[in-house]
């Protein structure tokens, strides 16, 4: 009897863990026959956030040169290694170019097509274009997983969950302002993927308070600006008069950091160097277990720091007063934050080249303007100086932090659920927009569409309208009829409006404190709340505790949700090639 598969999501995860099954079949897999079952309402290989049929006006957020779907060398990986074309190599781009999202789905689809072929001839991939609605049957059982539309359920031997970003239902904040809004006839545009919100009530020539200030806000300037008929004219933007005016702000009440615009050279910092297995293995022990900030962190910071210095000191000595052999003994040997700053102080003169991870991640803590107006001007010197150094090698110890931070991330995936501080640090520092979209930011604040409302930005919605303030500018506020949140929808069981992730919440699936699905971090499979993995369901992706910087990266950087992949596409295929011969107990 033939074996079954579901995967749930056929979006980059779920085509990456089909790139790895057909990767390791030859080896682990000798049973009767496998069906993979794709369950997915979008086509496979893109998903929801990568399908070909979105606005050509929305790009990528990384080089061509730097996304790839296929493993190398440098995956920590049982599975064989099968390289492939990034996506610059693939579609005979610059590798500098920021390449569409249509285009990127397009890889994907590829990508997809080409791990079909590569699966042995026993295998077979059926995509069902509906929405799966729950998961039953008995732990040592076959699953039955219900799909919407369909009175029969599909019936497997194992199921993964790949389902990628979800849609989920507001918060009390934002219940809140939703009712306020209906009530008084006003906008309220909730978390969502940008592409998929309907804009047309946000109206020409009227304020729009926007909190977020990432890369759903990056999209959402695009399509109100450009995607209304305006355009650039050099460093110039001229309206199309369709154009509402945005305040925008957020927490920091900045942008995220430009990407970097010049490549590497030399010898990368060899990491991981304070922040490693060793590291991870010794917190995980901890009778106690970990806190971050006081146990976590201050590695993070040690490793950070020593990419930043290691590339300072051996590309650029001449900003330096000591040779960085001793430079990096005293580094190690420091025992506590002041003791290395009072290193670093001596060795690097100038401020502007030690690194300052509080003073990166909030720059506008403490800071006050006594108009709105002289703030607009100060975050405009702001970004131009972030694009300036972010594309000056000169100032290349920030690229080594970049390394540091996708060596750190590969780390602290397995301390599982570490709360959303890392994370939305993480994206500002090395996950940031294009740096021809803050070009296009600086244009559309000198011409009066984006206006900028500061740290900490408060909105309360009183007197019929929404009111938006913050600390940075004591006494001012902006009206608005409308609200957006730019930003993805949180990833939490509890709030998930898929009803497939609600089921197994009740179903009795483990949650983390931030509400994240609880998985074995080994491979992946479904925890309860005993702590026990479920042998027949696994789940991987941003609404578990086990999430990665993202299904796809850039080359030779070691790829954790890589190693995920492979991981958990071995573990199913030697639990079905074990059942060879026999069917799995039903």
């Amino acid at each position: 009897m033939r074996q079954q598969l579901v995967i749930v999501g056929a979006g980059p995860r779920g085509t990456g863990l089909l790139e790895r099954l057909a990767a390791n079949a030859p080896e682990l897999y000798a049973g009767p026959g496998l069906d993979i079952h794709l369950v997915d309402p979008h086509p496979p290989g893109g998903g929801r956030i990568w399908r070909q049929e979105q606005s050509s006006l929305l790009w990528m957020n990384s080089h061509a040169e730097d996304v790839t779907m296929f493993t190398d060398e440098t995956v920590a990986m049982a599975g064989p290694v099968r390289e492939g074309p990034t996506l610059h190599e693939w579609a005979e781009l610059h590798g500098r170019t920021f390449a569409g999202r249509q285009l990127q789905g397009r890889y994907l689809r590829w990508v997809y097509e080409r791990a079909l072929a590569e699966l042995p001839p026993t295998v077979t991939v059926h995509h069902h274009p509906r929405r799966a609605l729950r998961i039953g049957g008995p732990r040592e059982g076959r699953q039955q997983v219900w799909l919407e539309g369909r009175p029969r359920p599909l019936l497997a031997d194992l199921v993964i969950l790949a389902v990628g970003h979800l849609d989920a239902e507001l918060d009390a904040d934002q219940a809140r302002l939703a009712a306020y809004a209906r009530e008084h006839g006003l906008v309220h545009l909730p978390p969502d993927f940008t592409a998929d919100s309907d804009l047309s009530a946000l109206r020409a020539g009227e304020p729009v308070l926007v909190r977020g200030f990432g890369l759903a806000f990056v999209d959402l300037m695009v399509l109100l600006t450009e995607g209304r008929g305006g355009r650039y004219a050099g460093e110039a933007y001229l309206p199309s008069g369709r154009e509402p005016v945005l305040y925008v702000g957020s927490r920091r009440g900045v942008p995220y950091h430009s990407k970097i615009g010049y490549d590497w050279t030399g010898d990368r910092p060899p990491l991981p160097r304070f922040l490693g297995p060793a590291e991870v293995d010794a917190l995980l022990a901890r009778p106690g277990g970990f806190d971050f900030r006081r146990d976590v962190w201050p590695l993070v910071e040690k490793e950070l720091g020593f990419a930043h210095y290691h590339r300072l000191f051996t590309a650029h000595p001449g900003r330096t007063t000591m040779a960085w052999a001793d430079f990096e003994e005293k580094y190690a040997a420091a025992g506590d934050p002041a003791e290395t700053r009072a290193l670093v102080a001596g060795a690097v003169p100038d401020p502007a080249d030690r690194l300052d991870l509080a003073a990166l991640d909030r720059p506008l803590d403490g800071v006050r303007y006594a108009a709105h107006d002289d703030l607009q001007e100060a975050l405009r010197d702001y970004i131009e100086a972030d694009l300036n150094r972010r594309h000056d090698p000169s100032h290349s110890p920030d690229l080594a932090v970049f390394l540091g931070l996708l060596s750190v991330y590969g780390q602290l995936v397995r301390l599982g659920d570490i709360g959303p501080r890392w994370h939305g640090f993480f994206s500002y520092l090395a996950s940031g927009p294009p740096g021809p979209r803050l070009r296009q930011m600086l244009a559309l604040s000198r011409a009066g569409v984006l206006r900028f409302v500061g740290a900490g930005m408060s909105v309360t919605a009183a007197d019929g309208v929404f009111r938006a303030g913050s600390p940075t500018v004591p006494g001012f506020s902006v009206e608005s009829r409308a609200l957006v949140e730019a930003r993805l929808p949180d990833p939490t069981l509890g709030r998930a409006r898929d009803s497939l992730l609600r089921e197994l919440h009740a179903d009795g699936a483990a949650e983390t404190a931030d509400g994240l699905l609880r998985v074995d971090p080994g491979d992946g499979r479904i925890l309860d709340r005993g702590g026990r993995p479920h042998p027949r369901r696994f789940a991987l992706g941003p609404y578990t505790d086990a999430r990665t910087p993202g299904a796809f990266t850039r080359p030779r950087t070691g790829g954790p949700a890589f190693r995920q992949n492979d991981t958990t596409a071995r573990t199913v295929l030697s639990l079905l090639g074990a059942a060879q011969g026999k069917e799995l107990a039903r």
